[in-house]
Formats: structure tokens, C-alpha cells, sequence
């Protein structure tokens, strides 16, 4: 959707924490104003005010610019009924050139290029839709997820490294990821030489709380009880005090994430629902859900930082949101084809798993994966044409409102026979990306 011709106002809006620089032209190009607005309550009020202003009175005449699509000044701007477009900041820095060849930049003249590349090239950019309550509110869990997984995993590597000075054998007994019942071990042996004390019973307790089954009672006393190494007596009090006063941040870390967890299943059960209630149409988050190697974290990314996609069932966008759309350079006789670094890299974190979790668990997915290593692409590569596939099935769902059928695929083999460019792209790793980055 571009701007329409009959707006008669085009405004760039420089955010900052700060201030925000806005300006705004008309239909030639001509400069109605231009100010800098406080980030207040009062200031956006103003802000607003102005803006309305300079379009004669009428919001739907205006036409606004901004960086990020969304924040307190696009809420603000959506709630009064204003179109906002956003503008990717690469986008942005070429448009600037126009002005300044010489590379300059500062705040007013941000405002200014926005303004007249959404006067120009409106075309180019998309077009701000106020989500659905719900997905506002699993876009804003899955980011409180996010930050806290990171502080949780710095926390438990922190904890490792301080039982790897001077308790490695209680650090042997841990799972490769954060694990409560290493916790609780701590707290029954805090050092080698308490651990003698520890009883049977308190250890079989322990496992039977956490569920674990690659451990057993026997093997975590042999492990407690066996030869410590000698380490000075200053040392081991110092770990011991430091992990003390860390644990408690860990489990409350641990216990907000759990909860956190919860809350978004339920938002994902109320975005499950039939449409119309019991016996209605499918929902987009039940026909994803379908899909193999969809889990909760897959759907809530999906949902989330792909909403305007799949709102339009837009395959081309959803592949370039997320990577799995190489890019090609191409240049008389020189044609190159590269991954795709221009992407959400939440979206990238989700593809990534949902291509694993459906190789292992889909026999069509495995066999496209196969097909594409014996081509010669690299692990990574591979797990990209295999969620290229299922994106192509996920959006004609969508699109018949269907829920998946194992049944209604081609035959094996034809899947593997056209998915993926025999090309592999210069640069990429296979390593997973960082769920940080």
C-alpha cells in the first residue's frame, strides 16, 4: 500500500530517547515546518497537534515516516488513525545521499529525507498495521523470554565456572544446559568435604523431584563421595560464598521464565481458538501449529515478528524476514548467491529450529535434507531449504484455512527433486545462530 495521492502532508519523525526531530513538506516538496518535540507525555501531545496542523486538519491527509514500526510515537501516531510507514535505517542512509553526497548527518535533516522519500518513493516502504491485542502482548513476552534466557544462561556459566574451581565433581554430575537439580546437589554437598554427609535418601529425593532418569542414587553418591582434588582452603570458602549469593538469582531467573512460559501458552491457546468458537474456521495459529517442527517457541516468533506476512499470506516477505531467501548479486558474467544477513534474526532463530525439529521429526523434511547435503550444501544451507519447503506448504494452509495432512504432499522424493539452489552460498557457516544475537 502506497501513500495515496490525495495526501496532501508527508512527515519524518527522527526518534530519539531524548527528542524528536519532525518535518514536514507538502506534495512538491515544498518545507511546511519543521520542529523538535520532547519525549513527553505533553511533548507527543504536541507533537500530534502540530502534525495535524500542518495537514490543515485532517489526519487522514497526513502521511508519516519513521524508522522503527513500532514504540510509544508509532502507538501514538496508529491510535489517532495516522498512516505510518517505516523506513529500514539502510534505506534511510541511501535516500540521505540525495541531500548530503558528502556523507554529512544530523537529527533535522534525518527528518527531512524521510519525509521526502516517503513524498517520492512511498511505494518502497511499508505501510504500519496496528496488531491484534494479543499478539502485542506475545510479541512483548517473547522479548521478556529472550532477555530472560540470556541473563539465565549467563548466570548458570557463571555458576559452572565457579564449581569448576574447586567442586568438579559435583559440576560432572550437571546436564549441558541449565539444570535445577545441580542446585540442589550444591545445596545437599556445598563442598567436597561436606558431601561424605549426604544421605541416600536426600539424593534419591532430589532425582525423583526433578524427574531425572540418566541419573540414578548410586551413581550421583560415587560421584559426591569420590577423590577430591586439593584445593586451598581460602579458595574453596570464597566459591562457596560466591555461588550462595548467586543461586537465589538463578532460581528466581529460572522461576520468571518458567512463568513467563506459561503466560505465553496461554496466549497461544487463545490465538488457537476456532474463529467464530467451537466448530468455526481454523485460526493462523492452529494451522501453523499443525505443521511438523512447530513447537511454542517456532509459533510465538512466527506469529510475532511475522504478522504482517502472514496477514497477507506473503510468501516472498516471510522467506526474506527470515533468511531462508539467498540473495543474488549478479553482474555481466559474475553471479553470486549469498545468505541473507538483512533479517529478523528472531525470525532467523525460529526458522532455524523449526528446519531442525522437522528433520528429526518428519520423514519428508528428512529426506529433503538428505537430498540437499548429498548436493553439497552445508548443514546450515540445508536447514534453509528445508524451511523453504515448509513455508511454501504453510502459506497455502493459510491460505485454504486447512489444517497440515501428511496425506495431501507429493510423492517422496519430488520435495527434494526442486527445493534448494545447488549453489552454495559464499560465506555461511553451518553453525546455529546465537538465540542472542
Amino acid at each position: 500500500m502506497t501513500p495515496a495521492s490525495d495526501r496532501i502532508c508527508f512527515v519524518g519523525v527522527d526518534w530519539a530517547t531524548r527528542a524528536h526531530e519532525v518535518c514536514a513538506l507538502d506534495g512538491s516538496g515544498r518545507l511546511l515546518g519543521r520542529r523538535e518535540f520532547p519525549n513527553t507525555p505533553e511533548g507527543l501531545e504536541a507533537m500530534l497537534s502540530w502534525m495535524v496542523d500542518r495537514a490543515a486538519g485532517d489526519p487522514t491527509a497526513l502521511a508519516v515516516a519513521i524508522e522503527r514500526p513500532d514504540g510509544l510515537v508509532v502507538e501514538a501516531l496508529l491510535d489517532r488513525r495516522i498512516a505510518v510507514w517505516t523506513i529500514n535505517p539502510k534505506q534511510l542512509d541511501r535516500f540521505r545521499d540525495r541531500f548530503s553526497p558528502a556523507g554529512a548527518k544530523d537529527d533535522r535533516r534525518d527528518a527531512r529525507v524521510l519525509a521526502d522519500a516517503l513524498r517520492t518513493d512511498g511505494h518502497a516502504f511499508r505501510r504500519v498495521a496496528a496488531d491484534p491485542p494479543p499478539i502485542v502482548a506475545l510479541r512483548g513476552l517473547i522479548r521478556e523470554d529472550d532477555a530472560l534466557r540470556i541473563e539465565e544462561t549467563a548466570l548458570s556459566n557463571r555458576l559452572r565456572e565457579l564449581l569448576g574451581r574447586y567442586h568438579p565433581r559435583l559440576l560432572g554430575l550437571a546436564a549441558d544446559r541449565v539444570d535445577p537439580l545441580l542446585w540442589d546437589l550444591w545445596e545437599l554437598a556445598p563442598t567436597p568435604a561436606r558431601a561424605a554427609a549426604v544421605s541416600r535418601a536426600a539424593v534419591a529425593a532430589a532425582l525423583r523431584r526433578h524427574r531425572i532418569r540418566r541419573l540414578d542414587t548410586e551413581a550421583v553418591m560415587q560421584a559426591l563421595t569420590g577423590p577430591a582434588p586439593r584445593v586451598a582452603e581460602p579458595t574453596i570458602a570464597a566459591s562457596e560464598r560466591a555461588v550462595g549469593r548467586l543461586l537465589p538469582r538463578l532460581r528466581l531467573a529460572h522461576a520468571q521464565r518458567q512463568e513467563c512460559g506459561h503466560r505465553i501458552d496461554e496466549v497461544l491457546k487463545e490465538l488457537e481458538a476456532p474463529l467464530g468458537g467451537v466448530g468455526g474456521q481454523h485460526s493462523d495459529a492452529a494451522v501453523l501449529r499443525s505443521l511438523p517442527g512447530v513447537g511454542r517457541a517456532v509459533l510465538a516468533r512466527v506469529l510475532t515478528e511475522g504478522a504482517e506476512a502472514i496477514r497477507r499470506r506473503d510468501l516472498t516477505r516471510l522467506r526474506a524476514l527470515g533468511g531462508s531467501a539467498p540473495v543474488t548479486q549478479r553482474s555481466g558474467k559474475t553471479c553470486h548467491v549469498l545468505m541473507r544477513r538483512a533479517c529478523s534474526r528472531s525470525l532467523r532463530y525460529a526458522y532455524y529450529h523449526w528446519a531442525r525439529t522437522a528433520v528429526q521429526n518428519d520423514e519428508r523434511s528428512k529426506e529433503h535434507y538428505a537430498a540437499l547435503r548429498a548436493r553439497g550444501q552445508s548443514h546450515g544451507r540445508a536447514l534453509r531449504g528445508v524451511v523453504d519447503r515448509l513455508l511454501v506448504v504453510a502459506v497455502a494452509m493459510l491460505r485454504s484455512g486447512s489444517l497440515y495432512d501428511e496425506g495431501l504432499r507429493p510423492a517422496r522424493g519430488s520435495a527434494a527433486a526442486g527445493g534448494g539452489s545447488s549453489r552454495r552460498p559464499r560465506g555461511e557457516g553451518a553453525a546455529a545462530p546465537s538465540p542472542a544475537a
